[in-house]
């Protein structure tokens, strides 16, 4: 298939397993989510307080084609009506992302149709592009863009020129936020993933109960770091009687809650002034599993109507890992001839557990 084949592509199915989440989905159209189906590994997890490598691969190999089957039948589609196939090939769990590639080029082999490769933090970018029926971005939102993508595995600022075209300005030297509120979680029992149970918690708690460190790592870094959070959190929870733990728990997590916001927005607000001296920016995203915390998303959206932004957050269920990201990603490169037509990437697509790169520049914008 030549580009300019490629310019007629108008449905894609999309494949997201770059860590424990199995995920398919149906893109269409400008970034239309037809369908996203997902299946989560949180029980066989939990035991173990965090992912298993090796049993997360296992369950994409036991999730994913049924939920390839389910995708197309609730949709009543064929393969005849699909124009190609998007898959997260970086970065992740090599075990992982290993199932959704070899899933995927050899479908792509079976069926003649075109793979693309996204990169998993790409997807998470433009997730606040994606539409569905209930679902649009905010009016506004647009090119150039300040995004803040948070998770469990990355916590990272970029400056978004446009599609792929993207600046690192800072990212987490150690822990992620997202990891830090899953350890804070399991510190005090709450369960598997703890980051949910945290924010549930803290809705109820006071939030400067605690005193919890917030580390910028100097005034003008756009870096982030959580590991000194983390330690300081652990040496809290030991000192503290269990009937105490269970007395204070809903302070705990919304002190420890607020140290991690305060550290996201100071950074992302950091971020937009040294941008903006540059080159105004009118728009601002949040995205990745951590963007679902509700006190993120609320602090986050008092800051920007002070600065007069317009702020896009994906909804919850664009922000965890999914398909629908990949898909959105997926169909622009696609429709942009992304792939080599005399060696399909049906056959030289691999997965990589780092991105690669020329993804990303580093840097702030000159």
């Amino acid at each position: 298939m030549s580009p300019q084949d490629t310019a007629g592509i108008s449905r894609i199915l999309a494949i997201e397993t770059s860590c424990d989440d199995t995920s398919v989905a149906i893109v269409s159209g400008d970034g239309f989510v037809e369908a996203c189906v997902s299946a989560d590994q949180n029980l066989v997890h939990a035991p173990f307080g965090g992912v298993v490598p090796e049993i997360a691969s296992r369950n994409h190999t036991l999730h994913l084609l049924p939920l390839i089957d389910q995708t197309l039948k609730n949709l009543n589609l064929s393969w005849h009506q699909i124009d190609g196939i998007a898959v997260t090939s970086r970065p992740g769990l090599i075990g992982s992302l290993l199932v959704g590639v070899i899933t995927a080029k050899t479908l792509a082999q079976a069926f003649g149709k075109p793979l693309v490769g996204v990169n998993h933090l790409e997807g998470h970018i433009l997730a606040p592009l994606l539409k569905d029926a209930s679902y649009q971005p905010p009016i506004g939102f647009q090119f150039p863009f300040l995004s803040l993508a948070v998770s469990g595995g990355h916590t990272s600022l970029y400056y978004v020129q446009a599609p792929h075209q993207y600046q690192i300005l800072g990212s987490t030297r150690d822990d992620a936020a997202g990891e830090a509120f899953d350890k804070f979680g399991q510190m005090l029992g709450l369960g598997f993933p703890g980051g949910v149970h945290v924010d549930r918690y803290a809705r109820t708690g006071d939030p400067h109960k605690y005193h919890f460190p917030r580390s910028f790592l100097g005034e003008d870094s756009l870096d982030f770091s959580f590991s000194g959070l983390k330690s300081s959190a652990s040496r809290l929870v030991q000192s503290m009687a269990a009937d105490e733990l269970l007395q204070n728990r809903e302070s705990l997590c919304a002190s420890f809650q607020e140290s991690i916001v305060d550290v996201l927005i100071a950074k992302l607000d950091l971020a937009y002034r040294k941008l903006n001296s540059k080159l105004p920016l009118k728009s601002v995203s949040i995205t990745g599993g951590v963007s679902a915390n509700s006190r993120l998303r609320a602090a986050a959206e008092s800051w920007s109507a002070g600065k007069k932004l317009v702020l896009a957050v994906p909804p919850l269920r664009y922000c965890t890992d999914n398909a629908a990201m990949i898909g959105g990603v997926g169909l622009r490169k696609l429709r942009e001839g992304d792939f080599d037509s005399s060696n399909p990437q049906w056959v030289s697509l691999s997965p990589k557990a780092a991105w690669l790169p020329e993804d990303f520049q580093t840097g702030l914008v000159p």
